[in-house]
């Protein structure tokens, strides 16, 4: 677990890691809890602490990309697009991400 906090890939995966959880309790549980059950605690809760963990997965794979010298039309786009759909970021860090080294 220490290396996710010491090398910048490793804060990436990390965020995507986390940035992906939040976007599937925000869009399977905070969303259908809100508008079926007229619930909006876990939207109001959840969606800031979402907004917070995509900022971060975009900043730092803007950094990543910069670092790595990463082309923008083969991977930079595929990496923040990846965080608008659902499951994105796990496939990303799985096809991307951590095939890369530091």
């Amino acid at each position: 677990m220490k290396q996710y906090f010491t090398t910048t890939i490793g804060r990436l995966r990390l965020f995507a890691f986390l940035e992906g959880i939040s976007l599937l309790v925000l869009v399977f549980i905070a969303v259908p809890l809100k508008y079926v059950l007229d619930n909006a605690y876990w939207v109001k809760n959840i969606g800031p602490i979402h907004g917070a963990l995509f900022l971060l997965f975009i900043f730092n794979a803007l950094r990543v990309g910069i670092e790595q010298k990463w082309k923008f039309k083969e991977t930079t786009w595929k990496v923040l697009v990846a965080c608008f759909i659902p499951f994105g970021t796990f496939y990303i860090d799985y096809k991307i991400l951590r095939n890369i080294k530091e």
